[in-house]
């Protein structure tokens, strides 16, 4: 499924200005920005993904253009849609990635250390 390279390249440039360190991976249909190992902001089609405080979700449901995260089928707790009209706007586009870089200290990193992964080879 192709995503919008120009907003990806636009999210890109905002974590570079800020001097965030970055991976961008496709992932989830998409393109995925991960910061600190931690998936913070992302471009499904043309729409931005953000992953922010739970508990700021319910009031930015209330905002134009902002919808909750389904994925197979069931809500993403903490993740948002923004449609791309919301976010034509430079400022509104550095707003919702702000909000994504205020949250991914506190964020869970999906990443299974090297201790909980099930150890290969024969039994004692």
């Amino acid at each position: 499924m192709a995503y919008d390279q120009h907003l990806a390249d636009r999210i890109s440039a905002v974590l570079n200005e800020r001097r965030i360190s970055f991976e961008a991976k496709k992932m989830m249909g998409g393109l995925c920005f991960m910061v600190d190992d931690k998936m913070a902001v992302g471009v499904l089609k043309d729409s931005l993904m953000v992953r922010i405080a739970p508990e700021l979700c319910d009031e930015s449901l209330r905002r134009k253009g902002v919808r909750q995260m389904e994925f197979t089928g069931t809500v993403v707790k903490g993740f948002l849609i923004v449609d791309a009209p919301t976010i034509r706007e430079q400022k509104e586009l550095e707003y919702w990635i702000q909000l994504c870089l205020d949250f991914n200290p506190k964020a869970r990193s999906s990443r299974k250390s090297a201790a909980l992964k099930p150890r290969s080879g024969k039994g004692r």
